[in-house]
């Protein structure tokens, strides 16, 4: 093998299958050697991060290849949208890093779409079927067994046409009619038996009015707006694999409609799947979530327990945290569950790099330093963030009274406990080496929950001062001076779900209790996801930050200001630990 031959090797294994696809059809000549792909969301929910699996090959592989790609919603029933799910997608998108060419409605090619299976009727590949849902269904037939024709399978051309047209008219019972293709309902893949390509619902259009009252069925529009829009790659999750022979032939149909049948091959949007992005301890399903939504389990759709892209923002992930972590799962032809855990160490990760540092106690106990001067107030200074130098320094206040983390105190100690215990120094960060009373180390109240902690300084111990070096065995804690510092309630997250894998449970539950979706939800969902807490402290800097910063809590975890705050009482969500604790505890 020459060196030519190894280097284009080398680049088929690292690019996924989906990009040697893209890259194979460019240099091949197809559609012009050009790409041009589309993000294709239904506006009935929010975006859930396997959505950013999606959008992150649409929108990237068109960027990396010279090419572009459209945002085009699927607005094909008007039932479940909604603007508001519409703006929230176009939100997530941006905020995920990523921009379209243009804006579609897959409703722009209504009027394409009706003209194009007038064609089908006349030319003898639609008809009109005034069977029931069942009938239908019942019809045809199995995986193993062939179908059976519809006795409405061959009316006459005119009658069908007549018949579509009262399909739109308005005055049409939803359910009476649908129009068919008239393929083969013997064919092995039950998609090609007699497909079904528009239904009656009489429900006006957010974008159309009251023009159309038959809509076009998914698999009549989705290959046909690919077609209409110059789509070159489709590319879409497994579930459409059975699709796809589908999606060739509304294609072909469609050119020959328009007379286009010179190199067919080279010239059509060509669909190719990829695996889901499947997380545990995860449901991520539109249904699903807004049920959730609905039967108020969660606080709505951007809760920052919830798997959609506006939960995870609120939370405090980053966009780019959730890029990487696609990136490092990659697109494979096999369906996988991804750990939680993985998604969270790659935030870990990138959060290190971006968050400022701030000190905040969420369980605060008061420390006085007995031999500090009463009234006196030093300016310290703290490092924002020692991965980048470029975000500088701020100030902290120090002073008589401090509050620290009560677990960072114990009256009675075992050897190995290395934070503040009678007769034992540690050193506050940024500040002074404390050593905690031996005779009198704490009072408590009538209960015996230690309030207070008596320490002595080292005033020769000061961060930055020549000689404060001095080694000791304790740890460095950190502080919030009592003088100054902000209360604020602090929300600390957990799985969402009790169980690994919800979906299958929950559809386990359904089954053996014959039960709704809400009733097999509430028997597995995590009643320790959300924990409040109420009488939390954090450093005055905190409140100069935009709220969207993104936040160290030293010594605790990554954290962002939730939107819930107000100018009264700062809340703060918790993004993730600085260790993965998730794993060791359900070990």
């Amino acid at each position: 093998m020459d060196m030519k031959e190894e280097k284009t090797l080398e680049e088929k294994k690292s690019i996924s299958f989906v990009e040697q696809i893209v890259k194979d059809d460019l240099e091949a000549g197809k559609n012009g050697g050009r790409i041009q792909t589309r993000f294709p969301p239904e506006p009935n929910g929010y975006l859930h991060i396997g959505h950013a699996k999606a959008i992150a090959i649409d929108f990237g592989i068109a960027k990396k290849y010279g090419g572009i790609c459209n945002l085009r919603f699927d607005d094909t029933n008007p039932q479940k949208e909604d603007t508001e799910y519409i703006e929230s997608i176009e939100n997530d998108i941006k905020w995920l890093g990523f921009e379209w060419a243009n804006i579609y409605y897959a409703s722009d090619y209504f009027q394409d779409l009706w003209d194009f299976a007038v064609w089908l009727i006349q030319q003898g590949r639609a008809y009109v079927d005034e069977q029931s849902a069942e009938q239908i269904a019942q019809q045809k037939g199995t995986t193993t067994s062939p179908g059976t024709n519809s006795p409405f399978r061959d009316r006459p051309v005119e009658e069908n046409l007549r018949l579509f047209e009262f399909m739109n008219s308005g005055k049409c019972e939803p359910g009476s009619m649908v129009l068919r293709a008239k393929i083969d309902m013997t064919h092995p893949n039950m998609l090609f038996r007699d497909p079904l390509l528009y239904r009656v619902l009489n429900i006006p259009h957010v974008k159309t009015g009251s023009k159309w009252n038959a809509y076009p069925m998914y698999d009549f529009t989705h290959g046909q707006s690919d077609y209409l829009e110059g789509v070159t790659h489709s590319l879409c999750t497994l579930e459409f694999v059975e699709h796809r022979p589908l999606y060739d032939l509304f294609v072909t149909w469609m050119k020959e409609w328009k007379g286009e049948t010179d190199n067919i091959e080279d010239n059509r949007p060509r669909q190719t799947e990829f695996n889901k992005l499947n997380l545990n301890y995860t449901l991520m399903s539109k249904r699903n979530l807004l049920a959730l939504v609905n039967a108020h389990l969660v606080s709505g759709w951007d809760d920052p327990r919830m798997p959609t892209i506006c939960g995870f923002r609120r939370r405090g992930y980053s966009p780019e945290s959730i890029v990487k972590f696609i990136e490092k799962i990659g697109y494979t032809k096999l369906d996988a569950l991804n750990d939680m855990a993985l998604l969270e160490s790659v935030v870990r990760e990138d959060l290190n790099s971006r968050a400022i540092r701030v000190s905040a106690v969420l369980d605060p106990v008061k420390v006085v330093i007995t031999n500090y001067p009463d009234g006196q107030v030093e300016q310290l200074t703290a490092i924002n963030n020692p991965e980048n130098e470029a975000d500088g320094t701020h100030t902290v206040e120090f002073s008589k009274e401090l509050w620290i983390e009560r677990d960072d105190f114990m009256e009675v100690a075992e050897k190995k406990f290395m934070r503040l215990a009678p007769g034992k120094e540690v050193r506050l960060k940024n500040a002074y080496i404390i050593k905690c009373n031996e005779e009198h180390p704490c009072d408590k109240d009538a209960e015996g929950r230690v309030t207070t902690i008596y320490c002595t300084y080292d005033p020769d111990s000061r961060s930055g001062l020549p000689g404060a070096d001095r080694k000791i065995k304790g740890k460095t804690l950190h502080w919030v001076s009592c003088d100054n510092a902000l209360k604020a309630e602090v929300r600390l997250y957990d799985r969402l779900w009790k169980v690994e894998n919800p979906r299958d449970d929950m559809a386990a539950i359904r089954e053996e209790q014959q039960c709704d979706a809400v009733t097999a939800m509430k028997q597995i969902i995590n009643p320790d996801s959300l924990t409040i807490l109420k009488e939390c402290y954090v450093e005055p800097f905190v409140a100069t930050l935009a709220p969207t910063t993104y936040l160290q809590f030293q010594r605790i975890g990554y954290f962002m200001m939730d939107t819930d705050s107000s100018g009264n009482l700062l809340v703060f969500n918790k993004t993730v630990g600085l260790k993965d604790t998730w794993s060791k505890k359900n070990k």
